[in-house]
C-alpha cells in the first residue's frame, strides 16, 4: 500500500514519536477472525492497508487520520465494532453513503478518537459501498462520507503531509516532541 509507505516514511523524517507506536500488522487470521465474528467482507484496499498497517501498541494515540484519529489493526477494530453494537439503528435498511443515526453493523471501525467517535468503512450495499465514514457517538450520527475510499483517504493525507497543506478544514503540525496533530480551521 503505497500511500501508507508515503505516511510513514514523512512520520520516520518528521513526527518519530508519532511512528514509533505503530504495531506491526497482524496477519491474515486476524483479518478473517474478524470477518467471522461480523461477517462482513472488508474492501480489498482495508486488506491492503492492514497487511501493513497493524494500528498503534495498546491503543496509544498517533493521530494521523485527520482530524483527531488513530488506525484500527483487525482485533481492535473487531473489539470497537462489538462495543457499539448498542449504538445500531433501529432500521438498519440504507445504503452506502447515507446519513444514519447510530453505529451501522455494516460499518467497521478504522479508527478511534479516545471519545467514542470514530472512523469506519460502509459496507452497506450500494454505488458508494466501501466509503469512510466518520460517527460522531455524542450526536449519535454519520452526515455524509469523508471519503470515497481508503485508498483517497490515504492518498489525500500523504500528499498534505507531504506538501504541508490542507485536507479538508485540517492542517498538519508537528509538536516539538515530534507527534503529528491536525490543526482545524
Amino acid at each position: 500500500m503505497r500511500h501508507w509507505e508515503r505516511i510513514v516514511a514523512w512520520l520516520d523524517d518528521h513526527a518519530p514519536s508519532t511512528r514509533a507506536v505503530f504495531a506491526p500488522p497482524e496477519g491474515p487470521a486476524a483479518v478473517e477472525a474478524l470477518v467471522a465474528a461480523t461477517g462482513l467482507d472488508p474492501p480489498d484496499d482495508l486488506r491492503a492497508w492492514w497487511a501493513v498497517c497493524g494500528g498503534t501498541a495498546d491503543l496509544a494515540f498517533a493521530e494521523v487520520l485527520p482530524p483527531f484519529y488513530t488506525p484500527l489493526g483487525p482485533s481492535d477494530s473487531l473489539r470497537s465494532w462489538r462495543l457499539k453494537e448498542r449504538f445500531w439503528p433501529g432500521d438498519p435498511a440504507t445504503e452506502a453513503g447515507t446519513p444514519t443515526t447510530g453505529f451501522h453493523p455494516r460499518w467497521l471501525p478504522i479508527a478511534f478518537d479516545g471519545c467514542g467517535d470514530a472512523l469506519a468503512v460502509d459496507l452497506r450495499p450500494g454505488v458508494l459501498s466501501g466509503c469512510v465514514v466518520e460517527w460522531d457517538r455524542e450526536a449519535g450520527e454519520m452526515l455524509k462520507p469523508q471519503w470515497t475510499s481508503i485508498g483517497e483517504m490515504l492518498d489525500g493525507i500523504a500528499t498534505a503531509l507531504e506538501h504541508r497543506g490542507a485536507l479538508g478544514h485540517c492542517e498538519p503540525l508537528v509538536t516539538t516532541d515530534g507527534r503529528l496533530g491536525w490543526r482545524t480551521n
